[in-house]
């Protein structure tokens, strides 16, 4: 759709309602979105060419982008645009899966960039967490996956070479370290810490993330058997994701 033909639809669509400016300019661009106007993934007019069109101060529109996009209508990137929004994927919360099987079974491509794959010593922290001796040789990736080239997960992973001595000889471009890793040493047991947390700078410019914009992290740690197999860090755009849980009630909810 051309760009001029996007900016008048959305004028026309702007109500007169008594509503505050920045209200009326959120619901037009909503009710775009949600009557197919808008495309998800399609790009969203400038804030400039936005303030031209409808007429309205440039404070208005920032503040109507900023909560549409913190209400997940919306995905802004930095450097790269604004653009409507689909549905927040999800990863399952209480399971291990494979990223690339979550977005191939919602259609979509996945594809990853190695950033790191070297071995180093372990620190204090490090050999806590894999059950080792500091100083002992631990191997470290950190890898970007995408979602039809959208940035959707930073992977920081720590790796028992005891579990998996060929880890660095893999090519996480073809497969992921969850494939790999499930083949030299099955998951037993497993744990997640979920929370909410404010990006580096560096994270913040691998993951394409809008100024101020949280993440949502998952550190997990798995086991084959006895031995602690992995200690990763998984970051999530918390635009761009959401965590999913279900259990059942044994009948006791006493501590629910």
């Amino acid at each position: 759709m051309a760009e001029q033909q996007v900016l008048s639809q959305l004028a026309a669509a702007m109500s007169d309602s008594p509503a505050p400016i920045y209200q009326r300019v959120k619901q037009a661009i909503v009710n775009q979105i949600r009557s197919g106007m808008w495309q998800p993934h399609q790009r969203v007019p400038s804030e400039s060419e936005l303030v031209n069109e409808l007429g309205v101060s440039r404070m208005t529109i920032n503040r109507a982008l900023r909560e549409l996009t913190s209400e997940g209508f919306l995905l802004r990137m930095q450097g790269v645009g604004t653009f409507v929004a689909e549905a927040k994927a999800y990863t399952a919360m209480l399971e291990v899966h494979n990223i690339a099987e979550e977005i191939a079974e919602r259609g979509h491509r996945h594809s990853s960039k190695v950033l790191r794959m070297i071995s180093r010593a372990a620190d204090s922290e490090q050999a806590l967490a894999l059950g080792i001796q500091p100083g002992q040789t631990v191997f470290y990736s950190q890898i970007v996956h995408y979602e039809n080239d959208i940035p959707v997960q930073l992977e920081d992973r720590f790796v028992n070479p005891q579990a998996a001595p060929d880890y660095l000889q893999q090519d996480f471009t073809l497969l992921t370290p969850h494939h790999y890793l499930s083949q030299a040493a099955p998951l037993t047991a497993g744990e997640h810490v979920v929370e909410a947390v404010s990006p580096t700078d560096e994270q913040r410019e691998l993951l394409a993330l809008a100024a101020h914009e949280p993440c949502l992290l998952i550190r997990r740690r798995t086991w084959h058997g006895t031995r602690v197999v992995t200690s990763a860090r998984l970051l999530y755009p918390g635009s761009r994701y959401q965590l999913f849980g279900r259990f059942k009630s044994h009948g006791d909810t006493r501590n629910s």
